[in-house]
């Protein structure tokens, strides 16, 4: 499920942190399986999750201004 920047600018930097935290995770896994020769579940799964780390990563360098 992908967050809007207006829900992730509401959250804590504790929540973001965890958030980035699990982005990261997921998108290592999905990096794995494609490198052990499997495709990924969903082509786009991995475009969506550095979307996302992208847009966590802007919204706390936004905070720190």
């Amino acid at each position: 499920m992908e967050l809007k920047a207006k829900e992730l600018r509401q959250m804590s930097d504790e929540e973001l942190n965890e958030k980035l935290k699990s982005l990261k995770e997921s998108l290592l896994k999905e990096r794995s399986a494609i490198a052990m020769g499997g495709a990924p579940a969903s082509p786009g799964t991995m475009h969506s999750i550095k979307k996302q780390i992208a847009r966590i990563l802007t919204i706390m360098e936004e905070k720190t201004e």
